[in-house]
């Protein structure tokens, strides 16, 4: 009689090296799970090395963007994976008094506005109030040509601290630098802080931002200061009057806002809040600067630096007359001199 017994396992012996490759393996796996839309360093089989942003984690290949191209890599031709923190610029600051963000640290609104609040201030002119950004500890700070226009005594506001334990501080002495009223942007320099250091926010990338996303515009309206307020893009290249890009937002803006700043949600300025629509029945209309106008404005600052003994300084011309305004303007006048004599 045949004695019953357990039918074997079949099992087979893995070499170590075998077993070390596939540990490794595993180990990538979960590296290239962590890795997506993140930049990373590729080492392939054959040595090559590649590095980019990882945009694609599929089963058989990553999908890395190069900068100039996206190139699917296979995974079996990878031997390694390392994972790049992005280059930041949070105390590199360059000739033109300006940083630019990472595009790293992304967080809620509350987060945001309490990591940003400090950098925001109001700019206070005789003729009305807005509100403005520190971009450079030194206290040099971005606001609207129409809210310092025609002035030139100014006080600048920074809110420090945040809820009960926020204090102001009021800046007399206000240098206007440079102003243009076609781009409304000026660029003011705080000059009675001393040796104090102001908190800064960075600048964006226009071309980073998108339909959808969700924006914070920071400011004063109505000289509610510190107000948060937040919305979409609506559309990033939106023609204004002047032949200028605006980005038209959802968030609301309101007197007081202009020259305030709008983030995206890594705490970067993507514009500057400059007008809403106001017609009857519109809601939801808000528009800002593109910051790239903001970034050109401060590299070219030497061709629109104020001087208050110069009236034409900052380049406020007025509107040219067309052929038709200059042929009614001589009429008038032939008529006036036959009615006198």
């Amino acid at each position: 009689m045949k004695s019953l017994s357990r039918p074997r396992s079949h099992f087979f012996a893995i070499p170590q090296s075998v077993a070390l490759v596939a540990l490794s393996l595993t180990s990538a796996l979960a590296t290239f799970s962590a890795l997506t839309a993140a930049p990373a360093k590729i080492t392939l089989n054959q040595g090559g090395v590649l590095q980019g942003e990882i945009l694609g984690n599929k089963p058989d290949k990553l999908v890395v963007d190069l900068g100039f191209t996206v190139l699917p890599v296979p995974r079996e031709a990878i031997a390694s994976v390392e994972s790049l923190k992005p280059e930041t610029h949070r105390d590199t600051y360059n000739a033109d008094f300006f940083r630019e963000g990472s595009g790293e640290g992304a967080s809620g609104v509350r987060e945001l506005a309490e990591k940003v609040g400090p950098a925001v201030v109001q700019v206070n002119a005789p003729l009305g109030l807005g509100s403005g950004f520190i971009i450079h500890p030194d206290g040099y700070i971005i606001t609207n040509d129409h809210v310092i226009a025609g002035s030139n005594t100014l006080s600048i506001t920074v809110f420090k601290g945040t809820g009960k334990n926020m204090q102001k501080r009021k800046y007399d002495k206000v240098r206007i630098l440079a102003t243009d009223g076609l781009l409304d942007l000026a660029l003011l320099k705080i000059e009675d802080a001393g040796d104090e250091k102001f908190p800064t926010v960075p600048l964006g990338h226009s071309e980073h931002l998108r339909q959808g996303v969700q924006v914070v515009a920071v400011g004063s309206p109505m000289g509610l200061e510190r107000s948060v307020s937040t919305g979409i893009v609506s559309l990033r290249n939106r023609y204004n009057k002047n032949g200028g890009l605006l980005v038209q937002t959802t968030a609301q803006i309101s007197p007081g806002n202009s020259g305030g700043p709008l983030f995206n949600m890594h705490g970067e300025v993507v514009g500057v809040n400059e007008l809403k629509n106001i017609s009857f029945g519109a809601e939801g209309l808000g528009f800002a600067i593109r910051v790239d106008v903001v970034k050109d404005f401060l590299r070219n600052r030497e061709a629109y630096a104020f001087d208050p003994a110069n009236p034409n300084n900052g380049y406020r011309y007025h509107t040219p007359p067309t052929a038709a305004k200059s042929e009614a303007a001589a009429t008038k006048k032939e008529s006036a001199s036959a009615k006198r004599e």
